[in-house]
């Protein structure tokens, strides 16, 4: 799926993100179908990869039915492989950002000296993929355009956006979640580095949102063979889609501007797709089953689980 044209009974917004199209439900429910689009350097790509769409939201749904017990989630039903039906919350205007080993963007900031990100002190003398003594939290607002920008705890309350009450319990949800991620990680031969999560509010209830430990959120690592790597220096094999990445500032595209996204070829494309189902079976332990549908037939299999809800 490219894009999605549904119109539901009791429709009441519509918002087209990078990769999902999310419709929102007499403002009580959301519709969120996983598109197969594909984003990089805040840039959507110009073809979309074959069931990339299905993997992201399978991997959250099992991920969240996982942790519901550390935090209540959005999530009343998965109708379609790529399609969530969730309840809408108000969402936090940031993103909790929490970071088990130093790589991207904090060894980026590290590496030039620094050693404050987003208010947190990192300790000094460590390498590149190194693990922090305990995970940091290293939180950004949220941008519905452009980048999000790093924000610390402090200047979080200070301005607002969040009451000092509830951002002591997003902070202690976000390391519950990623320490129940990380063991899930371990019995896959695999280490959560990093993810982000992004939570929202109804009453005095905070849940849990969007996608949580995909491959589009998250970075991992390949436990086997992490020491050895960390003593030789070389640089630790991921599974995230940081070699879509990669890819890009190969071929001189790193988004900016003036700069055109490189020709992406069929046999990158289904290169691409094969790497995200390798992404759902390693980070799942199951097989990957595709599905299709006919946009018709979705959008009847969503009115009918609407009705149910």
């Amino acid at each position: 799926m490219l894009d999605s044209n549904f119109k539901f009974p009791g429709q009441t917004a519509f918002y087209k993100g990078k990769v999902r199209d999310v419709y929102t439900i007499e403002d009580r429910l959301m519709v969120m179908a996983v598109s197969d689009r594909i984003s990089a350097f805040d840039v959507v790509l110009p073809r979309p990869i074959p069931y990339k769409g299905q993997v992201l939201n399978q991997v959250a749904a099992i991920m969240l039915e996982a942790t519901k017990d550390i935090v209540p989630n959005w999530v009343k039903s998965t109708p379609l492989p790529n399609v969530t039906i969730g309840l809408k919350c108000e969402t936090f205007p940031v993103e909790m950002v929490v970071r088990g080993n130093l790589t991207g963007h904090a060894w980026r900031t590290y590496k030039t000296g620094q050693r404050v990100l987003c208010g947190v002190t990192m300790p000094e003398g460590m390498k590149e993929n190194d693990f922090f003594p305990q995970p940091i939290i290293t939180p950004t607002t949220k941008a519905h355009e452009g980048h999000d920008e790093d924000i610390s705890r402090e200047e979080i309350i200070a301005q607002g956006l969040v009451s000092k009450e509830d951002y002591e319990q997003l902070e202690k949800y976000t390391l519950a979640l990623f320490a129940r991620g990380k063991e899930m990680a371990a019995e896959r031969g695999l280490i959560l580095v990093d993810t982000k999560y992004e939570f929202g509010k109804i009453g005095d209830t905070i849940y849990v949102i969007d996608e949580i430990h995909t491959p589009d959120s998250s970075r991992y690592f390949y436990a086997e063979g992490y020491e050895e790597n960390q003593k030789a220096g070389k640089q630790q094999k991921q599974l995230s889609k940081e070699f879509v990445r990669e890819w890009l500032m190969e071929n001189g595209f790193q988004g900016k501007d003036g700069q055109q996204v490189p020709e992406m070829t069929d046999e990158f494309i289904n290169s691409v797709s094969e790497r995200y189902i390798e992404l759902f079976e390693n980070i799942t332990g199951r097989k990957f089953v595709k599905e299709d549908v006919t946009p018709e037939a979705a959008e009847a299999k969503i009115i009918e689980a609407l009705k149910q809800l």
